[in-house]
């Protein structure tokens, strides 16, 4: 009868609104308890970074900036600030998330999250907002760092809010795919030192790539840290080795695509039920 069927709609929109908002609730506290992870260890999350970046600015800034000059127009100090925030966002946000979903991985709770209500694209985006949120935390400090060593005088303020929050959302996303497929606590340190490490310093962030012969400036234009590190130094000084819109066009696609790796990974279960 009519009535019969409204009433089965009516229970079909309130079932699905009851999953959507289990949902919702099951994503924030991951969100929550990934944002806390990273405040309650802040000792290891933000000041390990601040650290280090304040000896890159020290040696190759002070030191050996004084040497070089200018940079494409720019004292040298200045030239690098941007590139060294970037490098601290990257290797942070993709530490914060291959770290956290590794150990989930290994002590066996990951599997709670998989057969309780949440959906994998919660799952995903629950570890990418920690990821993200560690890699704005990350960006502030060594933002504020550099002040001290040179004036850091941003051009378009959101812009570079928005380069940050993508390209650390890229990181995460990578450092969980990581996380996925890791077996063993070496698996997850060879990313990082093999592949991020080499495309980090050869991505223009101690240098522009018209210094290059036009072999390696065509080669650098491979390397998609190359667009974000330029992405980044654009949004602070307003200067760059690519186009800005190539930049954010490179960032947008690789977070898209390993957005739907991470996804399509967790719902087969790779890495997690073999």
């Amino acid at each position: 009868s009519v009535a019969s069927r409204g009433l089965g709609d009516v229970y079909k929109r309130q079932k699905r609104g009851t999953v959507m908002n289990s949902q919702m609730i099951s994503m924030i506290a991951l969100v929550r308890k990934e944002t806390t992870r990273v405040l309650r260890i802040w000792v290891q999350t933000l000041i390990p970074p601040g650290i280090t970046m304040s000896l890159y600015f020290i040696i190759f800034g002070t030191l050996i900036g004084r040497r070089i000059g200018e940079m494409d127009g720019y004292p040298y100090m200045e030239y690098i600030a941007p590139g060294l925030i970037m490098m601290s966002v990257i290797t942070n946000s993709y530490g914060n998330v291959v770290g956290s979903f590794f150990n989930a991985k290994i002590q066996r709770h990951i599997e709670e999250l998989l057969v309780s209500p949440m959906s994998e694209a919660s799952i995903v985006i629950g570890y990418l907002a920690g990821g993200i949120i560690r890699g704005l935390f990350v960006a502030a400090v060594v933002s504020f760092i550099a002040m001290f060593f040179t004036n850091l005088n941003i051009k378009y303020p959101l812009l570079m809010l928005a380069v940050i929050i993508m390209t650390a959302g890229v990181f995460s996303l990578a450092g969980l795919l990581n996380a996925i497929f890791a077996k063993k606590f070496d698996d997850i340190a060879v990313i990082p030192s093999f592949v991020l490490a080499p495309l980090t310093y050869l991505g223009g962030v101690f240098y522009t790539v018209t210094l290059l012969p036009d072999f390696w400036q065509t080669v650098s234009k491979f390397n998609p840290i190359l667009y974000m590190v330029n992405s980044m130094r654009y949004s602070v000084l307003g200067v760059s080795d690519i186009e800005i819109l190539d930049g954010l066009l490179i960032i947008i696609t690789f977070f898209i695509l390993l957005l739907i790796a991470s996804i399509f990974l967790l719902k087969r279960g790779i890495g997690i039920r073999d």
